[in-house]
């Protein structure tokens, strides 16, 4: 079996996988999981945090907050490693639903593979009678519906976003006498003058290797300024606007970045920034410790991709949004849903975010002080309120989406790096995949 046939054999089995599960609980009259209580609203329960270790001693420092203001309440905390979250709730769904928590954290990236296998309680009604009607983030509230898939509820209380953000180096740009990189006639600029080969000194890094497609995402689809992912059934991503601009991206590579970048993932390419002579990075706000660290905060400063064209709304491409979920199988979801806007509130919702580095979705968290001094996180912030930005909804719900976005393309888009593959034909072929994706999903929406 050739690679190819291997990798449409694991895509067609992961499809089929998540759409039986779905159809399975459908056909059946059951909803993949135990069917729980509402509770006294007193008691333990059980939350399971979806990136346990980094996040464990601020999530511990909330939950005592939450004791001592709900002292009838207990909530046993679970770290769980964040490469081994989704399978954890498959196989706690798997196994009958009974060993869920009541609360979990739950990412978009996976949101829809727990709404199919029906594991989560929707939580519009519940925002609607809580405090935090009307307080989270628009924006990031769309990305948690439109994540959810084909109905308009929310399956979870969005806590927080990254946000592309395009990295300089405030000493170099000052040193060479240039403007910010705020619009591509900047950026473009300031790629070629910061580039002195001889010297090993580079006006950008790009990333090549895992999670490349991600970050190009984000560069194309704020060049082109188009909106929205789809047009109808078909994806926007070969439209020529687009191929256009991975053209002029890719034609970046060792041009105006080292030849390493071929294979950096972001922890190389973050490392090659904060230890070199680089003028450029395209990442995203959890790298912002990481530069402040190594290079100080005076040669440091990070803003949202530039709009299309000046005058022009600035186009987001959908981050993943974390958030918390009520589980169906909650035997106390009276309790849970306490313990979930408690953790959303201003104050809490805050504090998790100053720890982590992220956006918070809580808009009573915008004028704290620690946003005001983390510029990046400011700017990000402010692009994200912005009535005006759109935001490319990426399609989290598709089962294969994962795939199709990561390894199973990464290895072609190298291929465009080193000049053995068109953009236009890259693009095309995941728009084929991508299409061929929503297609099946939407044949199974009925």
């Amino acid at each position: 079996m050739n690679p190819r046939t291997r990798g449409a054999t694991r895509t067609a089995a992961a499809l089929t996988a998540a759409l039986t599960l779905a159809l399975t609980a459908t056909a059946c009259g059951d909803d993949g999981s135990t069917t729980g209580e509402e509770g006294s609203g007193k008691g333990t329960i059980t939350f399971w945090d979806n990136n346990g270790g980094p996040r464990t001693k601020i999530w511990k420092q909330i939950i005592a907050k939450f004791e001592d203001k709900y002292p009838d309440i207990t909530v046993t905390y679970v770290p769980i490693p964040i490469t081994n979250v989704q399978s954890k709730y498959d196989t706690a769904i798997q196994s009958g639903g009974d060993s869920l928590p009541d609360v979990g954290g739950v990412g978009t990236a996976y949101l829809a593979n727990l709404v199919a296998q029906g594991a989560l309680d929707p939580v519009t009604d519940r925002i609607d009678d809580s405090a935090l009607k009307g307080k989270l983030i628009k924006n990031m509230v769309e990305s948690v519906r439109a994540a959810g898939g084909a109905d308009q509820e929310l399956y979870s209380v969005p806590t927080s976003a990254n946000q592309g953000t395009l990295w300089y180096r405030t000493d170099l740009f000052q040193a060479a006498k240039l403007p910010a990189p705020d619009t591509w006639e900047h950026f473009y600029q300031a790629a070629d003058e910061l580039t002195d080969k001889g010297d090993n000194k580079f006006g950008f890094t790009l990333r090549g290797g895992a999670g490349s497609i991600a970050q190009a995402l984000d560069m194309m689809y704020a060049q082109s300024g188009i909106s929205s992912f789809w047009d109808g059934d078909k994806t926007t991503l070969n439209d020529p606007k687009n191929v256009a601009a991975l053209e002029k991206y890719v034609a970046l590579f060792k041009k105006v970045t080292p030849a390493a970048d071929l294979n950096n993932d972001f922890a190389k390419m973050v490392a090659q920034f904060d230890q070199g002579d680089i003028g450029m990075l395209q990442h995203n706000l959890g790298s912002y410790v990481d530069h402040v660290r190594l290079l100080g905060k005076d040669k440091i400063a990070g803003i949202p991709l530039p709009p299309s064209r000046a005058g022009a709304a600035r186009t987001i491409v959908s981050n993943p949004v974390d958030g918390l979920g009520l589980f169906k199988a909650s035997k106390n979801k009276a309790a849970a849903w306490k313990f979930i806007e408690f953790a959303a509130s201003p104050e809490m919702n805050s504090l998790w975010n100053e720890d982590v580095g992220a956006i918070p979705a809580n808009v009573g968290a915008a004028d704290d002080d620690w946003i005001a001094e983390a510029p990046p996180t400011k700017a990000a912030l402010e692009s994200l309120n912005d009535p005006r930005t759109k935001v490319v909804q990426l399609p989290y719900y598709l089962p294969d989406w994962n795939n199709i976005s990561k390894a199973d393309n990464e290895p072609s888009f190298q291929k465009v790096l080193l000049g053995q593959m068109t953009a236009k034909a890259f693009c095309d072929k995941v728009a084929k995949e991508l299409n061929a994706a929503q297609a099946d999903w939407k044949e199974h929406q009925g």
